[in-house]
């Protein structure tokens, strides 16, 4: 390692890019054929770099992702109903920064959580703040939050990040305190953030799923007005992906 009192320097002030940029020019000597300028060019690039790169991992981190998913690996060859133009579109992210909303909908198994999750790491790497929720988990954490005072800090985070993901929409009938809930989230969240939600459900089935007309009417204008839509159909990828590992696992007659 460099002992050069630069190198030790730039890491007491917490350059560590700067350093390492410094350290690997020290022992390349074609380092010596550039001019001061362009050196400290490199070594500033490195520092962005590692900057940008330890601000991803956060991020991610806070977003708890449930699928490790990016959009360059979404399959869109897959016969599910995937609009590719509107895919490459939502990727681009620009409808987060309008605080419009997306809904995922379609049978179990055909990569609706895993788009979502693609979708949100790219947010992520666009330098957006994103956080993943299974709704049925964020009732209970919402429930337990109200009991012990930290309801309203909840509610707040959830309102703040710039991109919500609620999976699992609608897979029982919402109590009233959960209505009540949601409609606060949706409200916080209306002009101010994007959501993506992910349902077996088609939209049309929402209202009722909510059960009191008066709050569905509140919480859906919110959400599903100003929304982007995939539909996805098609057999389940998961039993798929099984059937051909079954056929190449069968040893050749």
């Amino acid at each position: 390692m460099l002992t050069h009192p630069t190198y030790s320097r730039l890491v007491a002030l917490g350059l560590n890019g700067m350093a390492k940029a410094l350290e690997e020019q020290c022992r390349q000597p074609d380092m010596s054929a550039l001019d001061f300028e362009e050196r400290l060019a490199l070594m500033v690039d490195r520092e962005t770099t590692e900057r940008e790169n330890r601000r991803l991992v956060t991020r991610l981190q806070f977003a708890g992702l449930r699928q490790n998913a990016v959009v360059e690996d979404v399959d869109l060859k897959s016969p599910r109903g995937l609009d590719k133009a509107l895919f490459h579109k939502l990727a681009a992210g620009e409808w987060i920064d309008r605080h419009h909303n997306l809904l995922i909908v379609g049978p179990t198994g055909v990569g609706k959580s895993w788009i979502a999750c693609a979708l949100g790491h790219k947010a992520c790497r666009n330098n957006r703040s994103v956080l993943y929720q299974r709704m049925p988990r964020l009732f209970d954490a919402l429930a337990l939050g109200r009991g012990d005072g930290r309801h309203a800090r909840l509610i707040k985070n959830l309102g703040r990040v710039q991109l919500l993901i609620l999976d699992d929409w609608g897979l029982a009938p919402m109590t009233a305190e959960r209505r009540r809930d949601l409609l606060e989230i949706m409200d916080d969240r209306h002009g101010r953030g994007s959501t993506i939600v992910t349902s077996q459900l088609p939209v049309d089935h929402w209202h009722e799923i909510i059960g009191d007309p008066t709050l569905a009417d509140a919480i859906l204008d919110r959400l599903v007005h100003n929304a982007y839509r995939l539909t996805l159909k098609g057999e389940s990828l998961r039993k798929a992906a099984a059937r051909r590992h079954s056929l190449d696992a069968d040893p050749v007659a």
